[in-house]
Formats: C-alpha cells, structure tokens, sequence
C-alpha cells in the first residue's frame, strides 16, 4: 500500500487527485478479511433494488444483469488486486437481481381473477387461524365449479365461520365446502405492507370465507404430508397434556402450530414483547439445539471408555445438527426458523472443522443462502428483526470485553449479566423494525423478557425435548408437566405486562426510504473498520429525520369503498365504526393511533346517516354512500359535484362528481388523497406493473377524478 501511495504521490497535483480517488478502493484493500459480510448485503441491495423498480423486469434487464455478473466474475479473477473487493460488490448485487428474477419466475401461478361463490375441493396443507380468531385452512389440489385448470389456483385459504362441529381438520385430509373466494388484494393504502405480493411469493391464489359446514371426502393419504401430520400430532398431544392457552403455547413454540392459540393471547404476546417466543427463530433453535448438545456431551462424557475413544464434542455437534434439520421440517420451514437453521448448522459445523463458530461471517453466509432461494424475505419483518437482533448481539457482546467482565463480576453474576445485556441489546436492535412494521413500541418489554426468557431455556424447550425423548417409553408426563408450568408463567407474565397503563406507544409508519437507510447506517456502524465506521451515524439520524417527517393521507378509501378515513385535528376520523375492519385497523397502526374502529369513528370528521356521511377536504365536499339507500342516492350526490364514494356498482349514474365506486376501485386499489399547497393529489395503491400486481393505473385517470373532484367544491345532498 505504500509503495502504490509513493508512486501516485511521484505525479504532482494529477497525483494526489488520483490518490484521493483511489482511497476507498486502497482503504477496502487494507481491510481484506473483514469484508465478507458486505458480500451478503451486496446481495440484499440488488434484491431490493429489483423489488423497487416500477416496471416488471424483461429478458434484456436480465440478459445485462447476468453480463454484469460474468463481467465482475472476470475482473475478479484477472483484473487489478485492488479492484476485487468493488468486483465482488457488483457480482453479489448482480446475483441477487438474478435470484429475484428466477424466483418470480418460479413461484408463478395462477390467481383468481373474478369472484366465485360455489364448491371448493381441496386437500388441507395448512391450518391456522385469522386476526378475527376465525379457523382457517389453506388447501392445495384445489377444485373450483366450472373453472379450467389453467384458471383455477394452486392454493387456496378459507376462514371458517358459523358452526364446524363435522370436521375435525387435520393435514392430508380432502375437504369439499362452499365459499366465497376472490384475490389476495393489495394494500390498504399506497406504500405499505402488499399482501398481494406475499401471496404471489406463497403460490396463494384466492382467500374467502365459508359459513356453511365443511365436510370430509377423504381421509389423509398413507405417507402423505408426513411431516405435517407429525406436527398436528404432537400439538395436539402437548394440547391434550397441558390444556388451555398454556398448551397452546407450548404446542406452538414447539411445532409452530398456533392454530389453538386465542386472539388475546396473541395480543397479550404482542403487547408485551413477547410474540418472538412463539416465532420458532433463534432463540428456541438455540436451546433446543444447546440443550440437546450439551445432555449428549455430558452422557457421553460419563462413559469413561466411550469418552476415551472418541471425540464427545464432535458426536454431540453431529447429532445436534440432525435435531436441528429435524426441528426445521417440524416446524413449517419459515424464514426466521431458516435463518436460525442456517446459523446453527454453520456453528456445528465450525465446532467439526475445529473453528470458531459464532462470528458476523456465518450471519452473512445464513444471509445470503436466504436471499438467493427466498430473496422475498428481506422484505419480511420476520428477516429484518431476525438478523438485526443476531448481528447487534454479535457486535454488542464483541463490543464489551468478555474477560474484564469474568474478572469484575462474581461468577454467579455472568448468567444474569448475559441476560440482560442481551434482551437490551435484541430489544433495541428490533425496535425500529417492530415499529416501523407493527405501529407500536411496547414500553416495558424489557422487563418482560427479563422474567420470561429463563422459563423459556430451562422449562419450556428442555422440557418439550425430554418428552419427546421419554413419549417411546410412556414417560412424557414430567416432562409435559414443567414445559406447561413454564408455558403458564410466560403467559402470565405476558398478560400482567399487556394490562399496564401504558405498555404500548403507538409510532406512525415510516416512509418507504427509512428502513433501508437506517439498516445501511447501521451496518457501515457495525461491520466498518477505524474511525471511519462511525460515519454510519449520520445516514442512522438522518433516517429517524426522515421517519419523523413521513406524511400521512389526508384521506383514505378502502379498496371496497365500505369505508373511508379523514385525517383531523383529533386523529383519523372513520366514515363507520363496523365493516372494513382490516383495512381501519392498518390505516390507525400506520397513523400511531391505537384507538379502535368504533372510537375513530365517534371522531368529529363525517356526519350524515349512517348510508350518506358527508366530509370535507381541502374545501372539496364529499360522501361516503353505501348500502340501498346510498345507492340510490348516487345519481343526486355526482349530479352536486365533488367527491362521491360509493360501496357499490353504480350503473346509470352520470355527473361532474369524481365517482369512486366498486367497480373503479377494482381497477385502482385502495386510493389516498393528499392536499398540500391548495392542489390536491390522489394515488393508487396499484402503482408498479409488477408480476404479482394486476395492470398499473393510468394516471391520467386518476387526474380526471382529481379534476371533477374540484371543479365544482360543493356537494349537497338529501338524506335518503
């Protein structure tokens, strides 16, 4: 390095212009053997950058994406030493656009592009429940009345209402019902969570409702869906041992079967900081795996002629690394779950190799293999709070000097210690990730991971592991028994928690350019080398900036056009306090309101009856028309002018109104409507022409709708 700096420095003032140019590039050189995690975020950034193009991907942008890879590849392997580590950026980030693009070819299928009402055939692959406590089962080999194949979705989900006492449902089992089916629908409002997109990405081509019984046409298939009868077998077992929610906790963070587990104890979860106990991640791999480990490392040990002869260590290591593939099949394969396995088998496979096994390279290598088979995770929460809490550990604890802490505190002292430096360190990693997905910060979650983390490692997971061992012999009891003591003591911890005054803070969601640039800042910070890492603060602050300066609608209508929210004084005032339940709940997370339905909609904001609520916004009047009565008000309501939202089809209704009804929000989505300045702008949440999503909105349209809307700002209307 310095014999290139004293040869750049021989040219003169074109020499030092040359030398500061060339210093990133000199300063990367000195850092070889610290740099491989970058080639994991290389990857995640050409996966993000495929994910944010506003137009589908063709054989060209591939054809020179795979050009750049074999280009950077080569410069590489031949080229300057002092460009290989800018050649591996180019080549990850390359990969990572290819893998995007592989993999929307791969999940493609079909989805429903019309509604259905009628017969359902289909064999149960998934069972768990919705945000209304509702049962729901995904079906695969799906049937629908009067439909081609090539029409008909590789999967399907239906919520179950109304009485299900003739089915007990079960993996494998081929089911017949009626339901009303549609597609998977887009965001509830421009620039947020696409539900759409995550269906695409699962092969899930329709969601409904059933009211009517769902009933058995044939039993499960011997060896089929093994693994998954497993799973429904051992919950249902660990539910039978240990009754109520305990056992439904336990069965779900054992097996990641949640289906028996109530809405409020899910709440309870959530509200207190404590959902991630049932997400099987790192930290149930982590002591199962441990646990396992260290019970066959120290039984092995207590053999001296086995202990002897062998390497106890490594045989421990081995066995633990098929407990965790197994752990994996079990429970479902998520990305949290596969990250966790990724992380573990590198560990094990470092104590084989006789390496040091917890470092930031094998979080890297768990990140790349998941962001080349599932490059859809990185938009996950599951990932994002993943990996920012595995990579703060690593960093925090490397950060604080191990030894001086073993010679300053007493050796009883360490376990609590590494408890409580952990959950602050992981609680303020996923903090912003918890925040900017979820709407909340949950104020003592601190405190309740300090009292439950523990009956999690010692109760919870030894205990599940024993019973299983011990279920051959019959003596799985004991053990069911302290893993459902545990299970009792996390739930009522959780429920304390939730219940204070105070546990949650609501945050606003964050514009689409936050998470990106504050997970960047934090990387430079973390993975950086020198003073020079420290510059990863200024992006970090600039994005809590930009996170509080992040706009919200003035007005937002629901896909359906069932319900409409107008942002006031007093927060987001709802246009009715029942139906379109999940799209209000989502408007008021992504406000930082924690109010329900029905108290948004006592806000002052709309008034009227209940089937013409009348509003104003930037001096433009409009109304919300919805059942019979509103329908047949809606000829009257465009003929005044302004905005007419109407929850229905409107046929014959003719006017200088901007009419938003069912049939136009089929084509646009959900719509915002935002005033700044005295001009109003309104925004589909069908925006990019991407695989996943149906034709783009013409924009001129949507300026049509905007120029009806204010060319006549007074809308009068007759209380039907």
């Amino acid at each position: 390095m310095r014999h290139l700096t004293w040869r750049v420095g021989n040219h003169g003032g074109r020499g030092k212009v040359a030398g500061v140019l060339l210093w990133p590039l000199v300063a990367l050189q000195a850092a070889r053997g610290t740099l491989f995690p970058w080639a994991a975020v290389a990857i995640g950034a050409g996966v993000g950058i495929w994910f944010l193009l506003p137009w589908e991907p063709g054989v060209r942008f591939y054809l020179c994406a795979a050009g750049v890879l074999a280009l950077a590849c080569a410069l590489r392997a031949f080229g300057p030493e002092l460009l290989a580590p800018l050649a591996v950026v180019v080549a990850c980030a390359a990969a990572g656009m290819l893998a995007a693009g592989l993999r929307v070819q791969m999940q493609a299928a079909p989805m429903l592009d019309f509604r259905y009402y009628g017969p359902v055939e289909g064999r149960i692959v998934g069972i768990d429940r919705s945000q209304s406590d509702a049962l729901r089962l995904t079906l695969d080999r799906v049937v629908l009345r009067d439909t081609r194949p090539a029409r008909t979705p590789e999967r399907v989900r239906v919520s179950l209402q109304g009485d299900q006492q003739w089915l007990d449902p079960a993996p494998g089992q081929v089911v017949i019902l009626n339901a009303h089916l549609s597609a998977p629908q887009g965001p509830v409002e421009p620039g947020t969570f696409d539900f759409r997109r995550m269906a695409f990405f699962d092969r899930l081509g329709a969601v409904g409702y059933t009211r009517t019984p769902v009933l058995l046409l044939e039993p499960p298939q011997e060896g089929a869906l093994y693994i998954d009868r497993l799973r429904s077998t051992l919950s249902q077992a660990i539910r039978d041992a240990v009754p109520g929610d305990a056992g439904a906790f336990a069965a779900g963070a054992m097996t990641g079967d949640r289906s028996g587990i109530s809405q409020a104890t899910v709440d309870d979860l959530r509200d207190s900081n404590l959902a991630h106990l049932l997400a099987i991640s790192g930290m149930n791999m982590a002591f199962l795996v441990a646990f396992v480990f260290a019970l066959l490392r120290t039984g092995l040990a207590a053999v001296p002629p086995l202990a002897l002869r062998i390497n106890t260590k490594k045989v421990a290591a081995v066995v633990a690394l098929g407990v965790a593939f197994f752990y994996l099949q079990l429970s479902g394969s998520n990305v949290a779950t596969e990250r966790a396995f990724i992380m573990v088998s590198v560990m094990l496979v470092a104590i084989l190799m006789d390496r040091r096994a917890l470092t930031l390279r094998s979080v890297a290598i768990a990140g790349a293999v998941l962001l080349l088979w599932q490059p859809e995770s990185l938009l996950e929460p599951g990932f994002q709070m993943s990996f920012a809490a595995t990579v703060a550990l690593i960093a925090g604890f490397r950060a604080v000097d191990n030894r001086v802490a073993r010679e300053r505190l007493p050796r009883w002292m360490l376990p609590v210690f590494t408890l409580v430096l952990s959950s602050v360190i992981a609680g303020l990693a996923t903090a912003p990730y918890a925040a900017a997905h979820f709407g909340r910060f949950t104020d003592y979650g601190l405190l309740a991971n300090l009292l439950t983390v523990p009956a999690m490692g010692l109760l919870v997971m030894p205990g599940g592991a024993m019973a299983a061992l011990l279920a051959p012999f019959g003596l799985a009891g004991p053990a069911l028994w302290v893993m459902g003591l545990g299970s009792q003591w996390i739930l009522f911890i959780a429920g304390w928690i939730a219940g204070l005054e105070g546990s949650v803070t609501a945050i606003p969601a964050p514009s689409v350019w936050v998470l990106p640039v504050l997970t960047l800042g934090a990387l430079w910070l973390i993975i950086g080398t020198g003073r020079a890492r420290l510059l990863g603060l200024a992006p970090m602050l600039a994005s809590f900036v930009l996170w509080a300066m992040s706009p919200r609608p003035d007005l937002l209508i629901a896909g359906d056009g069932r319900i409409v929210g107008l942002l006031s004084a007093e927060g987001r005032a709802l246009s009715a306090s029942r139906g379109g339940g999940f799209a209000a709940e989502n408007w008021l997370q992504n406000d930082g309101d924690l109010a329900t339905q029905a108290d948004a909609a006592a806000r002052p904001g709309f008034d009227g009856p209940k089937g013409a609520r009348r509003f104003m916004i930037g001096g433009v009047a409009g109304v919300v028309l919805s059942g019979k009565a509103g329908l047949a008000a809606a000829p009257a309501a465009c003929a005044a002018g302004g905005i007419v939202v109407l929850a229905g089809m409107a046929e014959g209704v003719d006017g200088p109104c901007a009419l938003i009804d069912e049939g136009l929000l089929r084509t646009t989505g959900a719509m915002a409507v935002w005033v700044q300045d005295g001009q109003m702008q309104l925004v589909s949440a069908r925006g990019a022409a991407r695989r996943w999503q149906p034709p783009p909105v013409d924009p001129a349209m949507m300026a049509e709708l905007v120029r009806r809307a204010t060319a006549s700002p007074q809308l009068a209307i007759a209380d039907p």
